[in-house]
């Protein structure tokens, strides 16, 4: 059921909350082993909250999401909860307040029944990358379900929940949507708080819904769109009527057909399908409207450098000091020992060394603080994210830094600009979501430039900082979903609702 559905069979009587509570528990019980969708679960609290709420609705005071059961990903705050990100550095990290958008959820009483698994830091498009586990696609437990809101996706898409959140930084919401065949929205950055997100690559992040229906995501984007004051980057024009734009979507729209997007690398039977979508819509009202993204080849090197740059940036502060993960001091002190007596019995055997050398020599040991540094981050950081660290933080480097991210930024401005051009005459431009259908698990993860190609046509719009939603397409001859992606200027996510809209109501 849909929000508003199961909305309205709370508020007549005809379902009570600890029925709907019980559903998902049940659901979560039989699905999660299969799936690993969620890696902290608390079904007393949740029984509770659902109690609570049923009085509300009982007296007439109850919010616009009572009855709706949510799943949260675990880079979002919440109280009292663990925050791990997915990762061993904050294995035993336990969050002592809420984000913008939970505190918001919450208000509008929502039930939040448990955390869910993600690519360490939010960084991977596989969900493979993970401290629990990888996620497993609900539609082939051998597949992927993209990334890095795998959780997030496979939790609706198996029915462990009615719609989740995910944190979007360069097609982390839409990508995983399409692969498992359901609704990812990503707002115009600065439309949803980012204060209680943690942050990977700082410019580029954004929350958004996952859910089974393009109404669905409207209703809670309705809830968590909004200025923050505790937030710097929080935008404040006002919300436009997300819902209303679902409701009574308009068929004579401008969608912009970049030749960028539908050449090759792309599935053919994908794009047959959004050929056909695109075909129905035009003999419905729609005009398809030529349009050109020159910059947009750069967006995969472009994205890499910048967001890498940020990454290692935010996660210099993991350092086993302040907090997360903290090797063991005693046991990095004995490794520093043998070393010390190592070089002192080389120099010792070694003919014409004098003591100054010796002491040259050992006067390079890292100290005991930088050891317990570096011990600490290589145990509890992954592959991925120590790529991604080294990564950012060479393109930084004295020497590199005007030749890598000085010029990544001013393509970055190139790409903004081509968009900014394309929507005078349009009002969405159009494109797969993804190139192929979900992936084999483990088929790349020696091969991790592969992967980043995967984002290849949601990358540039977290570069402009637009709105993108993912609605599902349809079915590849391989059983697995492809999705259509929409984007639209800055602060238009009534367009991209409308159009995601017009897709569901032509496939329904």
């Amino acid at each position: 059921m849909t929000i508003s559905e199961t909305r309205e069979k709370v508020l007549s009587g005809e379902t009570k909350l600890r029925d709907i509570i019980e559903h998902y528990i049940q659901q979560i019980e039989d699905q999660n082993p299969r799936v690993n969708a969620y890696v902290d679960m608390d079904f007393d609290a949740a029984r509770t909250r659902a109690d609570e709420i049923q009085k509300k609705i009982d007296n007439g005071t109850s919010g616009k999401l009572a009855g709706v059961v949510m799943g949260i990903k675990d880079v979002i705050s919440e109280r009292g909860k663990k925050l791990t990100c997915a990762s061993k550095m904050l294995s035993s990290f336990e969050s002592v307040y809420d984000a913008t958008v939970i505190q918001r959820l919450k208000a509008e009483d929502a039930i939040l029944i448990g955390r869910l698994n993600m690519d360490e830091f939010a960084m991977g498009s596989a969900n493979e990358y993970s401290n629990f586990g990888p996620v497993k696609n609900p539609h082939d437990p051998t597949k992927v379900p993209g990334g890095s809101s795998g959780g997030s996706a496979a939790a609706v898409a198996s029915g462990m929940a009615m719609v989740t959140l995910g944190s979007d930084t360069g097609g982390s919401i839409r990508q995983p949507a399409s692969y498992c065949g359901v609704v990812g929205l990503k707002p115009t950055y600065g439309r949803v708080s980012r204060y209680g997100l943690v942050a990977f690559a700082s410019s580029f992040d954004c929350i958004g819904p996952l859910a089974h229906s393009v109404e669905d995501a409207a209703r809670v984007l309705e809830i968590i769109a909004g200025f923050d004051e505790r937030d710097n980057t929080s935008s404040e024009k006002e919300k436009e009527d997300y819902v209303s734009a679902v409701l009574t979507p308009k068929k004579d729209i401008r969608i912009g057909v970049p030749e960028e997007f539908f050449g090759e690398g792309l599935d053919e039977e994908i794009k047959a399908g959004i050929n056909k979508i695109l075909k129905d819509l035009e003999a419905k009202g729609a005009e398809l409207v030529p349009v050109k993204l020159p910059h947009t080849k750069y967006g995969i090197a472009t994205y890499y450098i910048l967001a890498t740059a940020e990454a290692s940036s935010n996660l210099a502060r993991y350092d086993g000091i302040r907090y997360g993960h903290r090797a063991d001091k005693d046991e990095m002190l004995d490794e520093l020992k043998k070393e010390e007596k190592a070089l002192k019995e080389q120099f010792e055997i070694a003919e014409g060394d004098t003591k100054a050398a010796v002491q040259e020599k050992l006067a390079k040991l890292d100290s005991p603080l930088i050891r317990l540094y570096k011990k600490s981050r290589t145990e509890s950081f992954g592959d991925e994210v120590k790529r991604r660290i080294m990564l950012g933080t060479y393109v930084l480097s004295a020497g590199y830094y005007d030749a890598y991210y000085g010029k990544a930024q001013r393509v970055r401005r190139l790409i903004q600009n081509d968009y900014k051009e394309a929507f005078k005459y349009v009002d969405v431009i159009v494109s797969p979501t993804a190139p192929t259908t979900a992936f084999d698990l483990g088929s790349k993860q020696d091969d991790p430039l592969q992967m980043y190609l995967n984002d290849i046509y949601t990358i540039s719009a977290n570069l402009a900082g637009i709105c993108g939603i993912s609605v599902p397409a349809g079915t590849h001859s391989n059983g697995l979903p492809y999705g259509i992606q929409f984007v639209a200027d800055s602060f238009q996510e009534t367009k991209v609702l409308n159009a995601g809209r017009l897709v569901e109501l032509q496939l329904s």
